[in-house]
């Protein structure tokens, strides 16, 4: 994808979270535009940065470590690592990263936990929760996201600043953003940032409901999503 390309799907895509997200009664910047730039390369990302896109997602460390770390010195950005994540990479996933958006079992949590001690340094943290009971799909479930939020609370702290979901494609996703209102039901744990499907990258929006477009921002009005992913 050329240069320009790059820039002009950024600003077209921020253009339509911007009016799904007045549409739905909210400010257009309440919603943060994750930039997937998994399989692609250094130059693809410094186009987007050049377009002020500065937040972008990987699904894998290894491919992480090749692209993003020598940009730090010349560029500000975040790094979320957004795919399922293995314990044996969790201490180059905080050396790397700036969120983690897959915290979704005990013993990942322990691992982060002691990497973050071992490198002295602290992501950000989200709880990928499987609201859908989908097989295929990592994430807690809902019926044990209660107590895993709870420990994490309490072992993370502040790190923890919300919550994954990736509703199940073509299912309206409203019954899975309403989840937040009782998972937990602990009242400390009020504010939740739940990741919303992948942006489609068509200029105009999918006719088929709940088919990953910005325009499904307006189906959420009563849902607290902070991200949208949009990419490969």
């Amino acid at each position: 994808m050329d240069t320009p390309d790059i820039a002009e799907n950024i600003r077209r895509i921020r253009d339509r979270i911007a009016n799904a997200a007045l549409a739905a009664g909210r400010q257009p910047d309440s919603v943060t535009l994750v930039a997937v730039s998994k399989t692609k390369p250094q130059d693809a990302v410094l186009a987007a940065l050049a377009a002020g896109q500065t937040v972008f997602g990987e699904n894998r460390v290894q491919e992480a470590e090749t692209k993003f770390p020598p940009l730090r010195a010349t560029h500000s950005f975040d790094l979320h690592i957004i795919g399922g994540l293995q314990t044996n990479k969790a201490r180059d996933a905080v050396r790397l990263a700036d969120m983690i958006e897959t915290l979704d079992r005990p013993r990942l949590a322990d691992a982060l936990a002691a990497a973050m001690q071992k490198e002295h340094r602290r992501p950000k943290l989200l709880i990928e929760v499987n609201t859908g009971s989908e097989p295929q799909k990592s994430g807690i479930s809902r019926d044990d996201a209660d107590g895993f939020i709870a420990d994490c609370k309490g072992r993370f702290g502040d790190l923890l600043v919300g919550l994954m979901c990736v509703p199940p494609h073509g299912e309206d996703p409203r019954p899975h953003f309403d989840c937040s209102r009782t998972v937990p039901r602990n009242t400390d744990w009020l504010r939740f940032r739940w990741v919303c499907r992948r942006i489609s990258r068509s200029p105009s929006p999918p006719a088929r409901p709940g088919s990953g477009s910005a325009a499904r921002f307006s189906d959420r009005d009563e849902s607290t999503a902070r991200h949208g992913r949009a990419g490969a």
